[in-house]
């Protein structure tokens, strides 16, 4: 029956569901993760000898994730014993959370010592950032800032933002020399306001692969103390960059045997294999008993209601690799031979290069340590390699190393020729 027109509109008379319109029609599409959206336009070209040089992901010289042999001795043994699938209480699997901190500091550290630190498990390395930034957030005493080295992890800046936290720049990377901007960052450190927080890579900084020298260490931490900045440590490739554990935690251990009482970010993704495991610790250096008590107690307070508790399978597997004598060697032997399959690749890139007849200077190529490397190529090179060569690599010119092998690099050595000369 027609409705009359003298009869008023209301929306009582149409259907539930014609009424209700979209609680998320007002959100926007977001822009995709630089890594992945990467990988996705890797995965669709089509061309057969394409190569991907973003992913920060170990990769054998077939080009296949490689499991460490140790990894897999240790989740048959865990396995064999039936343990349990219990919560691991709110700060994590005890036993790792103090051979964490034992494997950074070393030991023999005084914290660790007089029992001045608070460790908390966490969800790998970007989980122990968060979980900083959002104790920075919360108590720092001083303006709510982190300053960052220029570049930094790209996630950093997003991590801490995204915690409460504002986000600031001091120079590190000097684009001329593809080394470290010495004089840039003494001056920005010195001119940063007093008692600034400032995060420092303690190895294999991603994504230049440049690093201080033990001099060079040794003048950071004086700069910071005579500013009293409060120094956040981002420790994600511990034995992974050299090979040698000890050696990449020397810039760490300076600062802490200086008397700073850092903040320290791990992650086990890299020097484990655990990527998917999600294996990591957040630790803050106390002053007092006191300290550490009301410390831990605000940790707990920060995880409970975000993940509550870190699962239990990668950290007892990070356990075993740390205390069983037999496997723990095995283990070191694991780590030199990450470490020496990517200082090769760095040999045969540069080797490539100068043999294709670049006359460019690549020193910076084999002096550079670590996952990646800060090639010095511009945008536009960068998108010529992926448009003619079907090379992939992030927009600033950062190549994981880990990608090359004796398959490719070649290959790449040539192109990156083509687009540089």
């Amino acid at each position: 029956m027609a409705l009359s027109r003298s009869v008023s509109w209301s929306w009582k008379w149409l259907p539930i569901a014609a009424r209700s319109t979209s609680w998320w029609s007002h959100v926007e599409l977001g822009p995709p993760d630089n890594i992945f959206g990467l990988v996705e336009a890797f995965n669709k070209d089509p061309r057969p000898e394409k190569v991907n040089l973003a992913i920060g992901a170990y990769r054998d010289n077939d080009g296949k994730p490689w499991v460490l042999p140790t990894v897999r001795t240790a989740e048959k043994r865990l396995l064999d014993r039936a343990l349990d699938k219990e919560y691991a209480g709110i700060m994590g699997y005890e036993a790792f959370r103090k051979l964490a901190i034992e494997l950074a500091l070393g030991k023999d550290a005084e914290p660790i010592k007089n029992k001045q630190f608070v460790t908390a498990q966490s969800i790998s390395g970007t989980g122990s950032l968060s979980l900083a930034a959002t104790f920075l957030r919360k108590f720092f005493p001083n303006e709510k800032v982190m300053y960052l080295p220029k570049p930094s992890w790209g996630n950093h800046a997003q991590v801490f933002r995204s915690c409460g936290l504002d986000v600031k720049t001091y120079r590190y990377y000097d684009s001329k020399t593809c080394g470290l901007d010495q004089a840039g960052m003494y001056e920005d450190l010195k001119n940063l306001p007093e008692r600034s927080a400032v995060l420092l890579h303690a190895c294999a900084h991603n994504p230049t692969g440049v690093d201080p020298s033990p001099q060079q260490w040794a003048e950071i931490s004086q700069i910071c103390k005579d500013k009293n900045h409060f120094l956040l440590v981002d420790m994600a490739y511990q034995g992974f960059a050299t090979g040698d554990l000890d050696k990449d935690a020397a810039g760490l251990r300076k600062l802490v045997e200086d008397g700073h009482k850092v903040a320290l970010c791990q992650s086990f993704a890299k020097n484990m294999g655990l990527y998917g495991e999600r294996v990591g610790a957040f630790t803050i250096l106390c002053d007092s008993e006191s300290e550490v008590k009301a410390v831990e107690s605000q940790v707990k307070i920060c995880v409970r209601p975000s993940y509550s508790n870190p699962p239990i399978n990668g950290a007892r597997i990070a356990v075993e690799l740390l205390t069983d004598p037999g496997l723990h060697a095995e283990w070191l032997k694991e780590l030199k031979t990450m470490a020496n399959r990517i200082m090769d690749m760095r040999a045969q890139l540069k080797a490539g290069l100068i043999r294709e007849g670049s006359q460019r200077d690549w020193s910076h190529v084999t002096n550079q340590i670590g996952m990646f490397c800060f090639s010095g190529m511009n945008l536009e090179q960068v998108e010529k390699l992926q448009k003619e060569h079907a090379i992939f690599m992030t927009k600033d010119g950062r190549i994981s190393m880990v990608s090359l092998s004796s398959h490719n690099v070649d290959y790449v050595a040539k192109a990156i020729h083509q687009v540089t000369k």
